[in-house]
């Protein structure tokens, strides 16, 4: 077991390297997403030159794993600009950034946000699940990805302090059977409705703790997660119950249906009302993806 549980580890350091899903030697060939509209090539490439100085190496991913077409995996270096960071040039170029943008996040004139450049724009709309009058904001996630793990903090409290119009779920990856067993544990929080609780526990666990909650197989995954609920006063057999439940297989359907519409291959990532897509690159900072998310939601709520 302690040999199992060790090449669980090692597998687990390496799955930290990146947050992008693997691709097939056809994704490769045919990278193009059908429902995304195309980004401008001319104007905003110097805004989006500015805005790069201001990314912090944490904020991006610093490899990508590819998947083969024998069905092997190659890891391989993200390009990055060898420079220093200097937090205040970053600064500098982040505020030069932002004053120099002339387009607007929803068409509205003076906005700091760029179409195709900080978010890009969804072609056409895609269906929301939300009443008359709120706008849905939907962050796609995976437990182990290292930079979830760093933006959630911000997530969380611009969360507890979002405007009341905007409806915030999260959307789980489920690109590989680990993506599916951490989708699992995370809509079997949420049916017992143990999220508030225990949700920064499991990023705890994983990254901090060093435990994947991952195992060889599905039915170790689900006794390794039940041995760590447990710690928490929740009972195994009512942990077992929810994970095989209905409502969970329900949620981890639909995950896998806004997966598949939105053709999410890297996380974090955000869409707002079905209509804008944008992560950390696009918004050039963490905090300025969270202003993205909550400027492109409040020129929804006015329309």
């Amino acid at each position: 077991m302690r040999v199992r549980r060790l090449v669980l580890s090692i597998g687990f350091a390496l799955a930290l390297a990146a947050c992008g899903k693997p691709q097939s030697a056809n994704e490769r060939a045919h990278p193009e997403v059908p429902n995304v509209a195309p980004a401008p090539t001319a104007a905003p490439r110097t805004a989006a030159t500015q805005q790069k100085t201001a990314e912090q190496p944490s904020d991006l991913p610093s490899k990508i794993t590819r998947m083969n077409e024998d069905g092997s995996e190659t890891v391989e270096d993200v390009p990055s600009d060898s420079g220093a960071h200097n937090p205040l040039l970053a600064a500098v170029a982040s505020t030069v950034a932002a004053s120099t943008s002339t387009a607007s996040a929803a068409g509205t004139e003076g906005s700091a946000w760029q179409d195709g450049v900080n978010y890009t724009r969804i072609v056409p709309a895609q269906p929301t699940s939300v009443p008359a009058g709120q706008v849905e904001v939907l962050e796609f996630f995976w437990y182990a990805c290292p930079h979830c793990n760093g933006i959630d903090p911000l997530v969380e409290s611009w969360r507890k302090t979002k405007p009341a119009y905007v409806s915030f779920s999260r959307v789980h990856v489920m690109w590989n059977e680990g993506h599916r067993a951490l989708a699992r544990l995370y809509y079997t929080l949420e049916s017992m409705g143990k999220l508030e609780q225990l949700h920064s526990e499991v990023f705890k666990e994983i990254h901090v703790n060093g435990d994947p909650l991952v195992g060889s197989d599905p039915m170790e995954s689900e006794r390794i997660q039940a041995t760590f609920v447990k710690k928490f006063g929740i009972s195994e057999t009512a942990f077992r119950d929810a994970y095989h439940s209905m409502p969970v297989d329900m949620a981890l359907q639909r995950a896998d249906t806004l997966v598949q519409r939105y053709r999410v291959d890297g996380v974090p990532r955000f869409i707002v009302n079905g209509k804008f897509i944008a992560d950390v690159a696009s918004a050039g900072s963490a905090e300025r993806l969270i202003s993205l998310v909550g400027d492109l939601a409040a020129q929804e709520h006015k329309r």
